[in-house]
């Protein structure tokens, strides 16, 4: 069995992320994408009271996707949120003996070094990068290669949507045209979250 996981705080789930993962579908690597809002992100400070909304907003935006579906692993196991510890478990589950494929921006992939068990998790895992910036090269990431990574870069044109601007556009009274999808939009706004 094929898997390829989408991990992220997604706080909250925007469009760049479905058009990503709709990519990978689309293009053929990989028939299903598995959603996994992480519960406390490791590199992140993130509210807690914000950890069931930000599940239930990436439920809303897969919902009715059928090649997308979203696990609650991590809100199962709680405390951090170590990509590791859920690869390894998902592979027991699944019993998958080959890689896990694994979406992941260059921005997050820059820093995966620093990633709890980092040097295991690049055995069990076949990254996916998307570009996350406009001035990138591909040549930075030659000596994650030298170590071992495998990855591949998506020929996905760079989309400049980002969470923290429509949680700081929020903030300040204005919500952000064709960025979310529209239940997550209405989530957002019935649940006034953001707000402060």
């Amino acid at each position: 069995m094929d898997l390829c996981l989408f991990q992220g705080t997604f706080n909250p789930i925007h469009n760049a992320h479905l058009r990503a993962a709709g990519f990978v579908v689309k293009n053929g690597y990989a028939d299903n994408v598995l959603f996994i809002p992480a519960y406390e992100p490791p590199h992140k400070a993130v509210d807690a009271d914000l950890a069931v909304h930000r599940f239930n907003m990436v439920k809303l935006a897969v919902d009715d996707i059928p090649e997308f579906e979203v696990s609650d692993i991590e809100y199962v196991r709680k405390g951090k949120s170590y990509t590791y510890l859920t690869v390894c478990e998902l592979k027991k589950k699944f019993n998958i003996s080959n890689k896990i494929k694994f979406i992941i921006g260059t921005d997050a992939f820059r820093k995966i070094e620093s990633w709890y068990e980092a040097d295991k998790l690049k055995n069990l895992v076949h990254f996916l990068i998307l570009y996350r910036d406009k001035d990138f090269k591909k040549d930075e990431f030659d000596c994650l290669s030298l170590k071992g990574y495998e990855f591949e870069f998506l020929p996905l044109d760079f989309e400049d949507i980002s969470s923290t601007e429509i949680r700081l556009d929020i903030r300040r009274g204005i919500m952000p045209e064709h960025k979310l999808p529209e239940k997550v939009e209405e989530y957002i706004v019935k649940n006034e979250l953001y707000r402060d």
